[in-house]
Protein backbone atom coordinates (compact mmCIF):
# COMPACT_ATOMS: atom_id res chain seq x y z
CA UNK A 1 0.00 0.00 0.00
CA UNK A 2 1.02 3.62 -0.86
CA UNK A 3 0.44 6.79 1.34
CA UNK A 4 0.03 10.47 0.16
CA UNK A 5 2.48 12.77 2.22
CA UNK A 6 1.74 16.45 1.86
CA UNK A 7 3.28 19.54 2.59
CA UNK A 8 3.82 22.90 1.99
CA UNK A 9 7.58 25.07 1.40
CA UNK A 10 8.37 28.29 0.89
CA UNK A 11 9.21 28.60 -3.10
CA UNK A 12 11.13 26.94 -5.53
CA UNK A 13 14.62 26.56 -4.09
CA UNK A 14 13.38 24.33 -0.85
CA UNK A 15 10.92 22.91 -2.96
CA UNK A 16 13.98 21.69 -5.55
CA UNK A 17 16.35 20.71 -2.61
CA UNK A 18 13.78 18.39 -1.15
CA UNK A 19 12.76 16.76 -4.43
CA UNK A 20 16.37 16.18 -5.15
CA UNK A 21 16.68 14.55 -1.88
CA UNK A 22 13.61 12.35 -2.48
CA UNK A 23 15.04 11.43 -6.03
CA UNK A 24 18.19 10.22 -4.06
CA UNK A 25 16.09 8.42 -1.59
CA UNK A 26 14.82 5.95 -4.52
CA UNK A 27 11.40 8.27 -4.94
CA UNK A 28 10.44 8.42 -8.92
CA UNK A 29 9.10 11.60 -10.62
CA UNK A 30 5.96 9.73 -11.03
CA UNK A 31 5.28 9.37 -7.51
CA UNK A 32 6.16 13.55 -6.93
CA UNK A 33 3.66 16.33 -7.61
CA UNK A 34 4.43 19.70 -7.00
CA UNK A 35 0.92 22.78 -7.44
CA UNK A 36 1.84 25.87 -7.49
CA UNK A 37 0.00 29.33 -8.71
CA UNK A 38 0.93 28.53 -12.19
CA UNK A 39 0.90 32.21 -13.47
CA UNK A 40 2.35 34.37 -10.70
CA UNK A 41 4.91 31.44 -9.15
CA UNK A 42 5.76 28.95 -11.41
CA UNK A 43 7.82 25.83 -10.67
CA UNK A 44 11.32 25.87 -11.84
CA UNK A 45 12.49 23.09 -13.89
CA UNK A 46 13.40 19.79 -12.52
CA UNK A 47 10.41 19.90 -9.64
CA UNK A 48 7.66 18.05 -11.15
CA UNK A 49 4.35 19.20 -12.24
CA UNK A 50 0.97 17.72 -10.30
CA UNK A 51 -0.54 16.68 -13.57
CA UNK A 52 -4.67 18.03 -14.16
CA UNK A 53 -5.91 14.98 -12.49
CA UNK A 54 -4.54 16.26 -9.21
CA UNK A 55 -5.02 20.00 -9.44
CA UNK A 56 -8.72 19.93 -11.22
CA UNK A 57 -11.81 18.04 -10.41
CA UNK A 58 -12.01 16.01 -13.25
CA UNK A 59 -11.56 12.41 -11.72
CA UNK A 60 -14.33 13.39 -9.69
CA UNK A 61 -16.72 14.93 -12.01
CA UNK A 62 -16.18 11.47 -13.85
CA UNK A 63 -17.41 9.52 -10.98
CA UNK A 64 -20.17 11.67 -10.53
CA UNK A 65 -21.24 11.97 -14.00
CA UNK A 66 -21.16 8.08 -14.87
CA UNK A 67 -23.42 7.57 -11.92
CA UNK A 68 -25.72 10.53 -12.49
CA UNK A 69 -26.21 9.49 -16.07
CA UNK A 70 -26.38 5.84 -15.76
CA UNK A 71 -29.17 6.32 -13.31
CA UNK A 72 -30.55 8.74 -15.51
CA UNK A 73 -30.13 6.01 -18.72
CA UNK A 74 -31.25 3.21 -16.34
CA UNK A 75 -34.27 4.79 -15.24
CA UNK A 76 -35.04 6.26 -18.96
CA UNK A 77 -34.79 2.34 -20.02
CA UNK A 78 -37.61 1.35 -17.48
CA UNK A 79 -40.24 4.17 -18.71
CA UNK A 80 -39.75 3.04 -22.02
CA UNK A 81 -40.09 -0.85 -21.09
CA UNK A 82 -43.25 -0.07 -18.87
CA UNK A 83 -44.63 2.10 -21.69
CA UNK A 84 -44.28 -0.39 -24.44
CA UNK A 85 -44.67 0.80 -28.35
CA UNK A 86 -45.45 -2.23 -30.17
CA UNK A 87 -42.68 -4.14 -31.44
CA UNK A 88 -40.31 -3.08 -28.46
CA UNK A 89 -41.49 -5.41 -25.92
CA UNK A 90 -38.71 -7.90 -26.86
CA UNK A 91 -36.31 -5.93 -26.76
CA UNK A 92 -36.89 -4.66 -23.12
CA UNK A 93 -33.76 -5.64 -21.97
CA UNK A 94 -31.43 -4.45 -24.26
CA UNK A 95 -33.37 -1.06 -24.41
CA UNK A 96 -32.54 -0.26 -20.90
CA UNK A 97 -29.09 -1.53 -21.35
CA UNK A 98 -28.24 0.96 -23.97
CA UNK A 99 -30.01 3.52 -22.83
CA UNK A 100 -28.14 2.85 -19.02
CA UNK A 101 -24.43 3.13 -21.24
CA UNK A 102 -25.41 6.56 -23.31
CA UNK A 103 -26.88 8.19 -19.99
CA UNK A 104 -23.44 6.91 -18.37
CA UNK A 105 -21.78 8.09 -21.46
CA UNK A 106 -23.51 11.82 -22.27
CA UNK A 107 -22.90 12.03 -18.05
CA UNK A 108 -18.92 11.20 -18.30
CA UNK A 109 -18.74 13.91 -20.77
CA UNK A 110 -20.56 16.54 -19.49
CA UNK A 111 -19.18 16.13 -15.74
CA UNK A 112 -15.51 16.18 -17.13
CA UNK A 113 -15.56 19.10 -19.03
CA UNK A 114 -17.37 21.13 -16.16
CA UNK A 115 -14.92 19.22 -13.89
CA UNK A 116 -11.71 20.39 -16.16
CA UNK A 117 -12.01 24.06 -15.19
CA UNK A 118 -12.67 23.34 -11.57
CA UNK A 119 -9.72 23.22 -8.87
CA UNK A 120 -9.57 20.04 -7.27
CA UNK A 121 -11.87 20.34 -4.06
CA UNK A 122 -8.93 18.81 -2.09
CA UNK A 123 -6.91 21.44 -3.10
CA UNK A 124 -9.03 24.51 -1.86
CA UNK A 125 -7.85 24.59 1.61
CA UNK A 126 -3.97 25.50 -0.01
CA UNK A 127 -5.51 28.32 -2.35
CA UNK A 128 -4.26 30.80 0.40
CA UNK A 129 -1.01 29.86 0.59
CA UNK A 130 -0.39 28.87 -3.18
CA UNK A 131 -1.44 32.59 -3.50
CA UNK A 132 1.42 33.58 -1.53
CA UNK A 133 3.88 31.92 -3.58
CA UNK A 134 4.22 28.25 -1.55
CA UNK A 135 4.81 24.95 -2.92
CA UNK A 136 2.15 22.24 -2.43
CA UNK A 137 4.10 18.85 -2.78
CA UNK A 138 2.48 15.70 -2.96
CA UNK A 139 4.49 12.05 -2.41
CA UNK A 140 3.47 8.67 -2.68
CA UNK A 141 5.89 6.38 -0.64
CA UNK A 142 5.48 3.24 0.31
CA UNK A 143 3.76 2.86 4.00
CA UNK A 144 6.52 1.22 5.54
CA UNK A 145 9.14 4.08 4.22
CA UNK A 146 6.63 6.81 5.33
CA UNK A 147 8.49 7.61 9.07
CA UNK A 148 12.29 7.27 6.60
CA UNK A 149 10.55 10.05 4.37
CA UNK A 150 8.86 12.44 6.58
CA UNK A 151 12.60 11.86 8.61
CA UNK A 152 14.43 13.17 5.35
CA UNK A 153 12.01 15.80 4.55
CA UNK A 154 12.56 17.61 7.70
CA UNK A 155 16.23 17.58 7.72
CA UNK A 156 15.68 20.73 4.92
CA UNK A 157 12.71 21.84 7.00
CA UNK A 158 12.25 21.03 10.82
CA UNK A 159 9.21 22.99 10.95
CA UNK A 160 6.85 22.00 8.02
CA UNK A 161 4.01 20.03 8.97
CA UNK A 162 3.82 16.74 7.15
CA UNK A 163 0.14 15.64 6.97
CA UNK A 164 -0.79 12.49 5.00
CA UNK A 165 -3.91 10.71 3.67
CA UNK A 166 -7.01 12.70 1.61
CA UNK A 167 -5.75 16.48 1.59
CA UNK A 168 -8.45 17.45 3.19
CA UNK A 169 -7.36 16.67 6.45
CA UNK A 170 -4.39 19.25 6.46
CA UNK A 171 -2.62 19.76 9.38
CA UNK A 172 -2.57 16.48 10.76
CA UNK A 173 1.49 15.75 10.97
CA UNK A 174 2.17 12.14 10.39
CA UNK A 175 4.12 12.18 13.40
Amino acid sequence: MTTRLYFLVDGNDPAQQIVADLRGAGIDDGEIHAVAHRERYPLEEGVPEANFTERTDFLPAARRGVALGGTTGFLAGLAAVALPVPGMVLAGGAMVASLTAAGAAVGTWSATLIGIGITHRDLQPFEAALEQGQILILVDVNDDRVDDIAALIRRRDADVVIASGELEHAGEDVS
